[in-house]
């Protein structure tokens, strides 16, 4: 189905029920919910992309948290993972804030739109290929709607990378083969008729990798100033050491 908007896109999105092990899962959270967040009400339903229709960068992650944004609504809010990469954006200039926790906290992104190849909630944050399959339409069209603007797109790990070349040739871009590697700092450039996109890669916002170093504050805000720079977007590079 073709969208004329993304936010007609996001209606049909948030109601999806084509996965039932996730379908089931995602609400038996928003039941069950975590200790901390027992007075709040979750949101339970697949998670829409956030940040500007217009945007000139994508952030292509893996799937909403179980407790993040699956409790919240929004990608990468209400968790650890989302802390690190929103204060990220925040010190090179590209939000407004350096927090995020809930739809109406006031974070605005400036010229970045984050999205995901899953918008549910897996189990041990593992979706299955069939479910990333089955979700696939949603990230084509979005990813259709966005191109008359979006100059790079930034993606979170390997599986992140992966189903985000897969979808772009979906939309007939042209992809290097063999297909480009994943790693921290990769780029590629895709092609389709006149249109160039360049891919980053960055590791993923986990917690295993943020905790244990893998992952460092100016690793990812190399990755995102690199990603803006090209893409056309003012940032600025955090004092250090």
């Amino acid at each position: 189905m073709a969208y004329r908007s993304i936010a007609a896109l996001d209606a049909d999105l948030i109601d999806c029920r084509a996965c039932p092990r996730l379908v089931r899962w995602r609400e038996q959270v928003a039941r069950e919910k975590r200790a901390a967040f027992t007075d709040q009400t979750y949101w339970g339903r697949p998670v829409p992309g956030f940040g500007p229709t217009d945007a000139r960068v994508l952030i292509l992650g893996l799937a909403p948290a179980a407790h993040g944004g699956n409790r919240t609504g929004r990608m990468f809010t209400g968790d650890q993972s989302g802390d690190v990469l929103f204060r990220a954006l925040y010190d090179v200039g590209l939000a407004n804030q350096p927090r995020a926790t809930s739809l109406d906290d006031g974070m605005e992104l400036l010229g970045i739109r984050m999205t995901a190849p899953v918008h549910c909630a897996p189990p041990q944050n593992k979706p299955t290929v069939e479910e990333r399959d089955r979700c696939t339409h949603w990230l084509d069209a979005e990813l259709e709607l966005l191109l008359p603007t979006v100059r790079s797109v930034v993606v979170l790990g390997a599986f992140g990378w992966q189903a985000g070349l897969r979808a772009f040739a979906d939309l007939g871009w042209t992809v290097d083969r063999p297909r480009p590697r994943f790693g921290h700092g990769a780029h590629t450039v895709i092609r389709r008729d006149d249109q160039d996109l360049s891919i980053f890669g960055s590791y993923h916002v986990s917690q295993h990798n943020t905790f244990t170093g893998r992952l460092t504050p100016t690793m990812l805000e190399d990755v995102l100033i690199a990603a803006a720079t090209h893409a056309g977007l003012s940032c600025r590079t955090p004092p250090r050491p």
